[in-house]
């Protein structure tokens, strides 16, 4: 899976490079190529692999998912959403570049997330997989999945009356969406049949709940130093999430259950190839940071 990371991170390089307007592109840049855990590429191209591609059929849907990723990170980080100055252990974009390049730099990003699957994905991936493909990644970072966690987070700061039902819905438009898309595009870029796309997508919505239930962890257990970000902004911004509401231990709990629910989805696929998607689900089970 490092590799995969090391193979994306030079997609990514060689995808976006600088050109005029330089201001622009360096700031595209600076958040892309930021670092980061690469999980939602990885995961777009050990899917496409699961069902019997390979990897270059779903680079350039890797590419873009993690340009999406980073737009939304860009735009998150912005005064008028979650006012923060720290990612990935440097100054947010708009610190850096000024809140009105770093609003165009994400827009740039997501525009351009959508010309490069159309464009990059090889010739062997037939186009009517390209064009389904397209169509579900703009439905799971819309006003139906990730603008809808936005929106829904954002109302729910400072309410006290947002329960469990409301917390499920607003982690996964917010997160498990893109995670989802994701991995759905490698299985249709890679050729999986409907029963594969879909037995994916429940394994990708179960790993991006517990992406979130384990970032709502880490957020009050962790540094800001350990987590690379400003620690405890949850907090400070009265947001509801599942410590708050479940308790640590609960939380726990519940990650573990998620994490299992997702490894069930992969029973029956070649054990070899679903390795990957295991060790991702672990991996985020798990992680410090």
């Amino acid at each position: 899976m490092v590799q995969k990371a090391i193979s994306v991170n030079q997609a990514l390089d060689a995808s976006v490079p600088l050109k005029e307007p330089a201001k622009i592109h360096e700031s595209m840049r600076y958040s892309l190529l930021a670092g980061g855990k690469r999980v939602r590429p990885v995961l777009c191209l050990a899917a496409c692999e699961l069902v019997g591609g390979n990897e270059s059929m779903a680079m350039p849907a890797a590419c873009a998912v993690e340009m999406i990723h980073t737009m939304s990170l860009i735009h998150d980080d912005l005064p008028c959403m979650d006012n923060d100055d720290l990612r990935r252990g440097k100054p947010t974009n708009h610190i850096v570049y000024g809140e009105s390049v770093a609003v165009l730099a994400g827009d740039a990003l997501l525009a351009f997330a959508f010309e490069h699957i159309a464009v990059a994905t090889p010739r062997n991936v037939h186009p009517s997989r390209i064009v389904r493909a397209i169509g579900e990644l703009a439905k799971v970072i819309g006003g139906e999945g990730l603008v809808a966690g936005q929106v829904v987070d954002i109302s729910s700061e400072g309410n006290s009356e947002v329960g469990l039902k409301e917390l499920e819905f607003i982690h996964i438009h917010k997160t498990a969406k893109l995670l989802e898309g994701s991995v759905v595009l490698g299985a249709i870029l890679g050729g999986g049949s409907d029963d594969e796309v879909e037995r994916l997508r429940r394994y990708a919505r179960d790993i991006g709940l517990l992406f979130q239930v384990v970032d709502d962890i880490l957020d009050v257990t962790k540094s800001s130093q350990e987590l690379g970000k400003t620690a405890g902004k949850d907090l400070v911004a009265d947001k509801v999430t599942y410590p708050k509401l479940m308790g640590i231990e609960k939380s726990r709990e519940f990650a573990e259950k998620l994490n299992e629910e997702a490894k069930e989805q992969l029973v029956g696929f070649d054990p070899v190839k679903a390795a990957p998607l295991i060790a991702l689900a672990n991996y985020i089970a798990y992680r410090q940071n």
